[in-house]
């Protein structure tokens, strides 16, 4: 019984083993992989667009073999004021096919190029291509086009796209030749309507195995998916991850109005940029200024087109630009009366430095658009210049370096990042709304903040850029730049510049229905943030009224206004030790520079209104002044409300330094500067002052007056060799009772405040 009850558990167990020595059924059937050598990649391009580039850096990357139909001959696949073309890239493809016919094994993909950028490698796209299981596979599309009416006849998807997009497809080459040689139609008529015609033919589907890349394994057409698609780091390197389907695309391709997205993505991928590496791409196609025989000629495009602050010091800094002068030549646009001044004081210095300078004034009436359309022009014309360098006043261009990096990037148009200090404004866009206005791109803080440093194709630029002098008088030929539609120029201008042509936006498509037909001019801008470059000043609130009109500026533009009216050796108050005291608790200090005294008192002098030293004040609470000077308050000429910012910023922190545990309010009512002269009022007697602590800033020099400075009668102590642009502080009751000393002839200017009455 025991030996019959083993016979099938034997039997069984014998089985068992006879199958684990068998090969599966799935090994028997598995297809060996795709050698990358019997894959070939086939586009059109016409012309080498700055798009074509990009997409072949993106195929040499990969180590794709990349074969060019169509180069050098005439785009007739559609033009402008059609919305259906490119059949010419289809009589292209079926007369390239007719060589590769016969080999079967070869796969074939054809792609656009001038807005398709390869994400991954052969290995990876073969694999996905044969896990598809079908002979050629089309690029798929949320969006239908070009004829809605077809939308029923294609098969139904449960999930993924529906809708054929021919962009982008791959199969193997007799079935890609069967379905080309199709064609017997023109070459202005509509590529995409061929395919989908047969592929929406149940029978023709079938005979040649089509499917569509429903959920973008291979093709990821970005028109219908932005929310889709997403940038993901990874190893080190970028990818593009369809976030609705969880894949991987080989292909990105920027259909329709979605170039500036393929942009962005082509920052990064595929070795753009990444958080490891960084830019990668930064140091390609360098231009060594070194090797060259000599120096570009450079035309500075200066546009001055609302009242701008410390302009005088913009000027100056173009003549500190590290190029060699011989080879710069000066276009300068002012619109406005109030700077003709400085252009004249300019002019006079710069006329024997520079060699060519064309300066329109406002006299000429000229609008924003003309004036740049002018300047920009002037380079075009000549050609001997290889770089328009445009400039606008309100860029504070602190590195002298400018434009030999921006040179060296060798980049068609380029600009320099400048920011508006402490904000995230700056001089480009990262990203464009629906309306073509700004939006906010996910990396626009990263870069603004340097958080990622590299050079950016963005879609908008202004302020200051430079352009390639032969780029100006090939893809951008046309004189009219700068006046689209109700745009402002620096937007029109980067619009004309990045799309097809200029008049393509007024009969453009809808979303759903763009599709591009000739090759775009497509010229990329790119911003550059590898180096500090400088600034933009804040000209909103800028007030011409007043004598020194920059002095104003301590809140709109505060940096500026540091560096031109605060002591170069103020830091070293902190730093250093520099305070003196030379009298008991009197501190003598850096405050004020050169500038800021002469200014503020050519302001006093200008107003002119001096209050001649009476008792009777009517400026003060209570109309009288017990111990009055010759002065005029900051109150009376509007700068009260700066001045006390002055003290609040600049002197609170030398007072919590010397009186160690006070912490000032930065309050004070009495502001004001005094004026001495032998006529008037030659000196000041004993008194104290209204306050907690005062300051005494030295306006002038000795040398313009003799005599002069303070006592403190307490300490028996005197000051009488006064430094410009010094101050005292002193607490003011109390213990420091103090005299004006008498000057002996000129005129001395002193600024007082009242501090913590």
């Amino acid at each position: 019984m025991a030996m019959s009850a083993a016979g099938p558990l034997a039997l069984l167990l014998l089985g068992f083993a006879v199958s684990l020595l068998q090969p599966s059924r799935t090994a028997e059937t598995e297809q060996p992989p795709i050698p990358a050598d019997k894959l070939l990649i086939l586009t059109v391009a016409t012309k080498e667009t700055d798009g074509f580039h990009r997409f072949m850096q993106s195929a040499k990357h990969f180590n794709y073999t990349v074969k060019i139909l169509g180069k050098g001959e005439e785009w007739k696949g559609g033009d402008a004021l059609n919305t259906i073309g490119g059949g010419q890239k289809v009589r292209l493809l079926k007369s390239a096919m007719e060589t590769y016919a016969d080999q079967e094994d070869l796969v074939v993909m054809y792609v656009d190029c001038y807005d398709v950028l390869f994400a991954g490698g052969s290995e990876e796209l073969l694999k996905k291509f044969q896990q598809a299981n079908h002979k050629v596979i089309f690029a798929a599309d949320g969006l239908i086009w070009p004829d809605k009416r077809l939308s029923d006849k294609y098969p139904v998807v449960r999930s993924g796209k529906r809708f054929l997009n021919a962009g982008g497809f791959i199969g193997y080459a007799s079935y890609v030749n069967s379905i080309v040689q199709h064609w017997d139609l023109q070459d202005n008529d509509d590529d995409q309507l061929f395919y989908t015609k047969l592929y929406i033919d149940h029978l023709k589907r079938e005979h040649n195995n089509i499917t569509l890349d429903h959920k973008c394994n291979i093709f990821q057409t970005l028109n219908g998916a932005v929310d889709e698609v997403v940038l993901k780091f990874e190893d080190g390197r970028a990818r593009a991850k369809n976030s609705l389907y969880d894949t991987l695309p080989i292909t990105l391709h920027g259909n329709g109005p979605t170039k500036v997205l393929l942009n962005f993505f082509g920052n990064y991928i595929p070795n753009g940029w990444s958080h490891e590496t960084g830019c990668s791409a930064c140091d390609t196609d360098l231009l060594d200024l070194d090797a060259l025989n000599e120096n570009p000629a450079v035309t500075i495009g200066v546009f001055i087109e609302q009242p701008t602050p410390f302009l005088a010091r913009f000027l100056d800094r173009l003549l500190s630009l590290e190029h060699a002068k011989e080879k710069l030549s000066l276009f300068i646009h002012n619109n406005e009366v109030y700077h003709e001044k400085h252009i004249k004081k300019f002019w006079e210095k710069a006329k024997n430095i520079i060699s060519t300078i064309k300066i329109v004034g406002p006299e000429e009436n000229l609008s924003q658009a003309d004036a740049r359309n002018m300047g920009m022009d002037i380079c075009r014309q000549n050609k001997d210049c290889d770089y328009y360098f445009s400039i606008d006043a309100d860029v504070v261009l602190t590195n002298p370096q400018t434009l030999k990096l921006l040179i060296e990037q060798n980049r068609k148009i380029i600009a320099p990042l400048v920011t508006r200090h402490g904000k995230l404004w700056s001089n480009f866009w990262g990203a464009l709304s629906a309306d073509g206005y700004y939006a906010r791109s996910e990396d626009y803080v990263d870069i603004v903040q340097g958080n990622r440093v590299g050079v950016w194709n963005v879609p908008y630029v202004a302020n200051i850029y430079l352009i390639k002098g032969q780029t100006l008088r090939s893809e951008m030929k046309e004189r009219n730049y700068f006046a689209r539609d109700r745009l402002d120029p620096d937007m029109a201008f980067c619009r004309n510049a990045r799309e097809m042509t200029l008049q393509r936006e007024k009969d453009s498509p809808s979303a759903e229905t763009f599709h591009m037909l000739s090759p775009p001019k497509g010229v990329f801008m790119y911003i550059t943030n590898r180096h500090e470059f400088g600034r933009l000043l804040s000209t909103a609130n800028y007030n011409i009224s007043h004598y020194n009109n920059d002095l104003w500026q301590i809140f709109e533009n505060p940096v500026e206004w540091k560096e031109i009216y605060i002591n170069p050796n103020y830091s070293k108050i902190f730093t250093e030790n520099i305070v003196e005291q030379p009298c008991p608790d009197v501190f003598w200090f850096p405050i004020f520079s050169e500038t800021a005294c002469d200014e503020l008192v050519e302001e006093m002098e200008h107003y002119g209104q001096w209050s001649g030293g009476r008792h009777h004040d009517s400026r003060i609470s209570g109309g009288y002044e017990n111990v009055p000077t010759d002065d005029i308050h900051m109150k009376q000429v509007g700068l009260e409300n700066v001045w006390l910012h002055f003290i609040r910023e600049f002197i609170a922190p030398v007072t919590l330094k010397v009186f160690a545990g006070y912490y000032t309010k930065g309050h004070a009512l009495l502001n004001f500067v005094v004026k001495y002269t032998t006529d008037r009022q030659r000196s000041l007697r004993p008194h104290h002052d209204a306050s907690t602590f005062t300051i005494n800033v030295a306006l002038n020099k000795i040398g313009d007056f003799q005599g002069g400075g303070c006592k403190f009668l307490r300490y028996n102590c005197s000051i009488d060799s006064p430094r410009k642009g010094w101050s005292f502080m002193h607490p003011g009751r109390l213990t420091h009772l103090h005299e004006g000393l008498p000057i002996l002839n000129g005129t001395r200017y002193i600024a007082v405040s009242f501090i913590d009455p």
